[in-house]
């Protein structure tokens, strides 16, 4: 099945040809990603594994965080919850989730105090917290608009702390 030369112990024979064990944990490696991540194609979501696990790894390494958390956040935002994100650049949200306009904020593990800064004049329905932490574990909230602390300053700004875990949802 694989065209690959084999030797004994590296795969199991059936129905006339030789099937290799890395083809079966593949095929069982994407069965899991499917069952984790099921709004989106699977590719994408092994790489946005590859893409933490390549983060967490150099951060093993150089004790230096990639910066690429607001990226990866909109990534995690996109295979975990199906969000369609726009076109890079544009103005006023991040994507779409059903008819909601969604707007993503990322909390990196940098961060000591868990809060995030909004556009007020962004054109978004709901906003998306991304939280991240140490070991490179990802969690997601959600809260409407209409629930943002009110102000007349250009921006309003939301704590992870404040979020109930009922919004983990949309």
């Amino acid at each position: 099945m694989t065209g690959l030369p084999m030797g004994v112990g590296e795969g199991i024979y059936g129905d006339g040809e030789w099937v290799s064990w890395d083809w079966i944990n593949g095929q069982l490696y994407k069965q899991d990603i499917r069952n984790e991540y099921p709004q989106v194609d699977p590719e994408l979501a092994i790489l946005f594994e590859e893409l933490v696990r390549n983060a967490a790894d150099y951060y093993a390494m150089t004790g230096r965080y990639l910066q690429i958390w607001g990226e990866i956040g909109e990534l995690y935002a996109e295979v975990k919850y199906g969000i369609q994100r726009h076109r890079p650049h544009t103005q006023g949200s991040d994507g779409k989730l059903g008819n909601d306009f969604i707007e993503v904020k990322t909390i990196s593990p940098e961060k000591d105090g868990g809060t995030v800064h909004v556009k007020r004049s962004g054109n978004f329905n709901k906003l998306l917290v991304i939280k991240i932490d140490q070991d490179f574990n990802f969690e997601g909230r959600f809260i409407e608009r209409r629930k943002l602390a009110k102000g007349t300053g250009t921006h309003a700004s939301v704590s992870w702390s404040t979020l109930g875990s009922e919004e983990k949802t949309p």
